[in-house]
C-alpha cells in the first residue's frame, strides 16, 4: 500500500522558468561525457584567482574567535565604513554607514529579496529584457508581475521609459536597471540616469540598480554610479558585488547602498530569512576595498586584451560584433539561419564552444548569443580558429 503524500510545487515555483545556467551545465556535461575539449564562454565566473592579500585577511580573521558567532544583521560597522569610503573615493557619493549600507550574501541574494520588501501580489515590476534572470524570478516569487521593457540596439540597449502605458505605470512599484549591462555590455550616461530619477519621482517607483560590473571597464572610461545623480538616493538603491571585481564569486558577499528606507525594508526581509555574512569574509571584503586598486586595474587590462582578441577575430569572420565599453561579456549577433538556442547547441556539438543563448535572458535577447571573457587569451584564439573552421 502506497501511503506517500502528494507533493506539488507552489504556483509561484511552477511559474519560474528553469534557471538558464542549469540548462547550460547539462549541455556541458553531455559534451564532456563524449570527451570533447570544451572552451567554456558560458557562465561569467572569473578564471583569475582571488588575490592573495584577500585570502590572507581571511586566514587572519578566521583565527579570531569573535568572528565565529552570528554576525550583526547590518554587518560589521568597519565594513560599512570601508564601503562608504570606497564610494566616496570612486564615485564622490556620500553614504551614511549607519543606515544607507547593507552587506549581502552576494548581490544576487539582495536582488532576489528586495521585491519581498515592497511588492504586493499583483503589483508590477518593470524589468529590462534581455536581462539577468533573477529580476524576473524575484518578482514572481514575491507575487508580483513582470512587465518587460525592451533593450534594443537602436536605443543603445537602454530601456525607453517614455513608451510605457500609463495604466502599467499606475500599478508599478519597482524598476530594475543594470549598467554596465549584462548581457549586452552597454553603459548608461549621466543624461540617461537623470531621466530615470525624474521618471521614478514622477511615478513613485523604486529604482533598483544592479551595478555589479562598474569596475570591469575598458579604454579607461569609468562607468557611473546611479547614485552620482542628484536626488537618486531619494528614489533608489544600488547593488554591488565583490564577485566580479575581486574574483570572489564563491565567497558570496556583496552590498546594497542608497535610500535608508529601502535599505531598512531589505534588512527586515533578510533578518527573517538569513543570518548575515560570516564575519571573516566581511574582513576579507574590507581588505578588497582598501588594497585592490592595482589588482583591479590589471584585471581590466586582461579583459580588454581578451575582448579585442574575440571581437576582432569575430569581425574578420564576418560575425557582426561590437566592442563593449564594460563588463566581460560579448553580445554577438546570430548569423542568418539560426535561432540563438540552435546556434549555441551547434557550437557545443560541432566545435566544443559553450556560449549562452540570448533567448535565455528574455524574448528580446533572441538574435544574439553571449560569450564571457573568462578564459585565457590562448583559448580565445583557439575559439576563433574553431569558428573559422566551422564556416
Amino acid at each position: 500500500m502506497n501511503n506517500s503524500i502528494t507533493i506539488e510545487e507552489s504556483k509561484r515555483i511552477k511559474e519560474l522558468p528553469p534557471y538558464l545556467f542549469v540548462k547550460i551545465d547539462n549541455m556541458k556535461n553531455e559534451a564532456l561525457k563524449k570527451g570533447m575539449d570544451l572552451i567554456d564562454l558560458g557562465i561569467g565566473d572569473p578564471d583569475q584567482e582571488t588575490p592573495s592579500f584577500i585570502i590572507k585577511a581571511f586566514e587572519e580573521a578566521i583565527k579570531n574567535g569573535k568572528h565565529h558567532h552570528y554576525p550583526s544583521n547590518y554587518g560589521l560597522i568597519d565594513l560599512r565604513i570601508a564601503i562608504s569610503q570606497w564610494y566616496k573615493e570612486r564615485f564622490q557619493v556620500n553614504l551614511n554607514p549607519e543606515n544607507e549600507i547593507l552587506p549581502l550574501i552576494g548581490s544576487k541574494e539582495g536582488i532576489g529579496h528586495i521585491p519581498l520588501a515592497f511588492v504586493n501580489p499583483g503589483d508590477i515590476v518593470l524589468v529590462p529584457n534581455p536581462a539577468y534572470p533573477v529580476y524576473q524570478a524575484a518578482t514572481t516569487l514575491a507575487g508580483g508581475q513582470s512587465y518587460d521593457i525592451p533593450l534594443l540596439e537602436e536605443n543603445g540597449f537602454l530601456p525607453n521609459l517614455d513608451n510605457i502605458d500609463p495604466f502599467i505605470l499606475k500599478k508599478s512599484k519597482m524598476l530594475f536597471l543594470n549598467y554596465p549591462n549584462n548581457p549586452t555590455g552597454a553603459v548608461a550616461n549621466k543624461e540617461y540616469f537623470e531621466k530615470v530619477v525624474k521618471f521614478a519621482k514622477r511615478n513613485n517607483i523604486i529604482v533598483c540598480h544592479d551595478a555589479a560590473y562598474t569596475e570591469i571597464y575598458f579604454d579607461q572610461q569609468k562607468p557611473l554610479s546611479f547614485l552620482e545623480i542628484e536626488e537618486a538616493k531619494e528614489v533608489g538603491i544600488e547593488f554591488h558585488s565583490f564577485s566580479k571585481t575581486y574574483c570572489m564569486t564563491g565567497w558570496r558577499i556583496g552590498f546594497a547602498v542608497g535610500n535608508s528606507k529601502i535599505i531598512k525594508g531589505l534588512a527586515k526581509v533578510k533578518s527573517n530569512l538569513d543570518s548575515g555574512v560570516f564575519q571573516a569574509i566581511q574582513m576579507s571584503a574590507i581588505a578588497a576595498l582598501k588594497k585592490s586598486h592595482d589588482f583591479v586595474n590589471n584585471l581590466c587590462k586582461i579583459y580588454q586584451e581578451r575582448r579585442d582578441i574575440i571581437v576582432d577575430g569575430l569581425n574578420k569572420l564576418n560575425w557582426e560584433t561590437k566592442k563593449p565599453k564594460a563588463t566581460f561579456y560579448i553580445w554577438i549577433k546570430v548569423p542568418p539561419g539560426y535561432t540563438s538556442s540552435e546556434l549555441c547547441k551547434t557550437l557545443i556539438e560541432k566545435i566544443g564552444i559553450i556560449t549562452t543563448p540570448g533567448i535565455g535572458f528574455g524574448r528580446h535577447g533572441e538574435g544574439y548569443i553571449r560569450a564571457a571573457l573568462t578564459v585565457d587569451k590562448n583559448r580565445l584564439q583557439e575559439a576563433i580558429i574553431r569558428l573559422g573552421n566551422m564556416q
